[in-house]
């Protein structure tokens, strides 16, 4: 088993290696022309970093690939690890490690190329500067910290959950370089920032499950079937995640497909497209053949092709780090401060038709709702199927919700919501209290523990226990609480506009989303604990959700008269920046968004009043029902028994008892 798996370790590593080169060599990265009289870092760094970062991203997918083998697809035993997974939870803190040490070397040859000096000169100074008022040194100083923690926290993994945690940290630290690449100077970085993390998130998932499963196979280890049949299906989401996110960014940073074969950079996306291609069709096969075969006794083939596939996969890594190392076409374009802002140039003056019409893709939002409509209708399918019935108003509420998600990320109010303030606050007040009304009323979470199948074996963790595992979690345990609930409702609102952190968010693509993410998430999180029909781990009086409703919205208000009243404009140098020809001043504007934050309330308030009140009458007349049930079985039996006693007494009184 050692000789098989130093075979795959080295043909692993010997395909990176060459791929790196061939891609380095081919996109022009390697052949830098030094010219006299101008610094150049040498050679060592040239090459020093594309390799150390070649080995970064090898330990990296190694790492989430065994933490994902250890809490998701090896069998585990009422939420523990058994001793298999805790050995993989080993090697995820020797790989995170290696991955640490990788991210210091990297950090240390991009600051030798930005300084444009040998290595070996840096200084002490030099590099605290670096990691501290650089950004691409402070990315790097966080993939290096959460490496560490990984590989401190995973030599102590008992439980399968930790090992989801330290899966999450593992992915959450393949994002932060995203941000200074080549995505963040794209044209359109919203889209390509968003494109090229879930890129990355999706090939570390695929490649570090595959490598794992075929380390498993090689083994001989217990449960293949299994691990292999689970891996099959995560690797076909992921499949599609890795195509939808290399079109997303491909299209962010070229500008005319004629780039793909007129440029170094577009011949790369080629061909790294082609080998995915090619692992697409090893997919297929083993979906057809070795996994029917390794069900069938036969782990030799599986274990062959997925060899293979690894290798491959190794490649494709190779020519990734080889492509951001290469610069994409240059893309020529007027100059336009409001395009390095936006990501687009400055909309006309806003109209209703234009409010209409003017829509742009926010790729992250459009994936996130694709996803939930299609998991839902998925779900319903799924009942019906089998006979099951489903509200058709919970699939209707539903509906509406994406709905309006959909409008408030991705319409004209999008599009004009970084330059209005007004248009933002009607985003803010959509997202945050309007769609999140109809899907916690859509039930999702109830779909999903009606549609999920349990695990197969007694004790295991499949889907459907990883969520009622969160249900019953202290943290779902302590954000349900309706005054912590409300807290996180209220303060966001306060202290996203009456600090920095508003217009921070406005100038990073990262920063926007997350801040739209926390409005519909606080909204759900509140109006779950209000009026959700989903199990919670706390349930209130209809009166107790009726008072909280009302202790909440008055800050709502409070906020936007004081909005209003303001002599000053939030984010002032970010609208001056902008510098909007047309229509009213950013602090007139700011006074209409105030009046919109205290208007707006009003109907979200009164539908949420009508659904408390709609949901308070069907549990009365639910628990009347109950209680007449309860008093006719109960006079029934009472019945009975005193037919009884009169039989009886009829029995002792007769002639036939006197004889």
């Amino acid at each position: 088993m050692t000789v098989r798996l130093t075979r795959l370790l080295l043909a692993t590593a010997g395909a990176a290696v060459a791929a790196l080169v061939i891609g380095l060599l081919a996109g022009g990265a390697a052949l830098t022309v030094t010219i006299a009289g101008l610094a150049d870092a040498g050679d060592v760094t040239r090459w020093g970093l594309p390799l150390a970062k070649l080995a970064a991203d090898l330990s990296a997918v190694v790492t989430v690939g065994a933490l994902l083998m250890a809490a998701v697809l090896l069998p585990s035993h009422k939420g523990l690890l058994t001793q298999e997974a805790s050995r993989y939870a080993r090697l995820a803190s020797r790989a995170a490690l290696v991955w640490a040490v990788a991210s210091l070397l990297t950090m240390l040859f991009t600051l030798s190329d930005l300084m444009a000096v040998p290595v070996i000169q840096l200084t002490g100074p030099a590099v605290i500067s670096f990691v501290t008022s650089i950004p691409q040194g402070t990315m790097l100083l966080m993939v290096l910290i959460l490496s560490v923690c990984v590989a401190g926290f995973a030599k102590e993994l008992v439980s399968a959950y930790g090992a989801a945690g330290l899966l999450g940290m593992a992915l959450m630290a393949l994002l932060p370089p995203v941000l200074t690449g080549h995505s963040a100077s794209s044209p359109n970085h919203s889209m390509a920032i968003t494109g090229l993390g879930l890129h990355l998130v999706a090939l570390a998932l695929w490649v570090g499950g595959l490598a794992a499963v075929t380390v498993h196979a090689l083994g001989g280890r217990t449960d293949l079937a299994v691990v292999a049949g689970r891996f099959s299906r995560l690797a076909l989401w992921c499949l599609v995640a890795v195509g939808v996110s290399g079109v997303a960014s491909t299209a962010a940073r070229l500008t005319e497909p004629g780039q793909l074969v007129s440029s170094a950079y577009g011949l790369l996306i080629l061909a790294k497209t082609a080998a995915l291609a090619v692992l697409g069709g090893f997919g297929w096969l083993h979906r057809r053949r070795t996994l029917v075969a390794l069900n069938a006794g036969r782990p030799g083939a599986f274990a062959r092709l997925a060899t293979g596939e690894v290798v491959l996969m190794a490649a494709v890594i190779g020519l990734a780090v080889a492509l951001s190392r290469t610069e994409p076409p240059l893309v020529v374009l007027p100059l336009d401060p409001v395009r390095d802002l936006l990501g687009y140039a400055m909309p006309p003056e806003l109209t209703a038709a234009r409010l209409a019409s003017l829509w742009r893709l926010d790729l992250f939002f459009a994936l996130m709702t694709l996803v939930a409509a299609a998991a839902y209708a998925a779900g319903v399918v799924r009942l019906r199927r089998r006979g099951d019935g489903w509200p058709l108003g919970r699939t209707i509420a539903w509906a509406v919700g994406i709905a309006f998600v959909v409008i408030f990320t991705q319409s004209g109010l999008a599009t004009y919501a970084p330059v209005l303030f007004s248009m933002h606050m009607i985003q803010h007040m959509g997202l945050a209290m309007l769609a999140p009304i109809f899907l916690v009323l859509g039930a999702p979470v109830t779909l999903a523990l009606r549609a999920l199948k349990p695990a197969a074996r007694r004790g295991d963790r499949g889907p459907r226990e990883w969520l009622v595992a969160v249900l019953h979690s202290r943290f779902a345990h302590i954000v349900s609480h309706p005054a912590l609930a409300m807290v996180i409702f209220i303060s966001g609102s306060y202290a996203l506009y009456y600090t920095s952190l508003f217009e921070d968010a406005m100038r990073q693509p990262v920063g926007h989303i997350l801040m739209n993410l926390h409005f519909l998430a606080s909204g759900v999180l509140f109006f779950w604990v209000i009026i959700g029909v989903d199990p919670a781990p706390r349930r209130l009086p209809y009166i107790a959700k009726l008072g909280t409703l009302m202790m909440t919205m008055p800050f709502h208000a409070f906020f936007g008269i004081s909005m209003m009243m303001m002599g000053k404009s939030i984010a002032s140098a970010w609208y001056e920046q902008l510098q909007r020809p047309w229509g009213a001043s950013v602090l007139e504007d700011q006074k209409v968004a105030g009046g919109m934050a205290w208007a707006f309330g009003e109907i979200p308030t009164m539908i949420v009043v009508i659904t408390i009140a709609t949901q308070w009458a069907l549990s009365d007349h639910r628990q009347a029902r109950r209680q007449d049930r309860h008093a006719d079985r109960r006079n029934d039996a009472e019945l009975a028994a005193y037919n009884d006693y009169l039989t009886q007494l009829n029995e002792r009184t007769s002639p036939e008892s006197d004889r």
